[in-house]
Parts: C-alpha cells; structure tokens; sequence
C-alpha cells in the first residue's frame, strides 16, 4: 500500500469536520419542538410542514454517510467509497423532497439552493477521491 500525500489527509479532516457540522444541523432539525417551528417565518414553517419524512430520512444518510466516509478515508479504508456512494444518494433523495415536490428553492431562498449546490458538489469530490486513492493503493 502507497502512503497518501500530506494533501490527502488535510483534505478528509477538513471534509470530516464539514460533515460533522452536517450531523450537528441534521440534529438540531430533528429536535425542533412544534414551538420552536411557530417561531419561524411563515415560509420557513411551510417548507418544515411540506417535507416528505423520507426526505428527511434521507438527509441522515446523506451526512451520516459522508462523515462515516471521511473517518475511512483518514483510516485509509476503502469502504470510505460505499459511504460516500449512500451519502450522495441521500443527498440526491433531499434534494428531490426539497426542491422538486416541496418546491424549496421558493421557500427556502436562493441561499438554500446555493447550499445544496455546494454540498452536492462536496459530495461527488468525496466520492472521486475515494476513487483515486483506491486507485493509487492509498486505501486498503
């Protein structure tokens, strides 16, 4: 097995500590009391009220899957690359709840589609470097 460059694990930390914010935010929207949904503006309300559940769901796997992944990849293991592979279908699955049958780009704002935008982007990163270290014997 090949030694990764330096790059690669500054990379998966930083791409670890993202996802870690992703689990944080997936928690905190988990535990939002009905109360604290009143609280919010009128077209943050709805967009809660109208997501699908499995929409939701399926934002668990997407950083649960990415930050798993990332722990592989500093572990250099290669199921780092079927995680990343669940994490950018949950994230595919979010985003079709959101912003094709929920309509979020409207609700949500342009913020959250350039959001979305960036951690799809994140995601298929991940995902293409998994691939090369498996390919330059980095991962066993």
């Amino acid at each position: 097995m090949n030694k990764p460059p330096r790059w690669f694990f500054v990379v998966a930390v930083i791409a670890l500590l993202w996802n870690l914010l992703g689990c944080l935010a997936f928690a905190m929207d988990a535990s939002l009391s009905a109360a604290d949904v009143a609280k919010m503006p009128e077209t943050q309300q709805m967009l809660y009220k109208a997501r699908p559940f499995w929409a939701v769901a399926a934002t668990g796997f997407g950083v649960l899957g990415g930050a798993f992944g990332c722990i592989g990849l500093l572990l250099r293991r290669k199921w780092a690359l079927p995680l990343f592979v669940v994490s950018l279908a949950g994230i595919l699955v979010q985003d079709f709840g959101l912003f094709v049958l929920v309509d979020g780009a409207k609700l949500a704002g342009m913020v959250a589609v350039v959001l979305q935008g960036l951690v799809l982007l994140i995601a298929i990163g991940l995902i293409l470097l998994a691939r090369k270290g498996i390919a330059r014997a980095w991962l066993r």
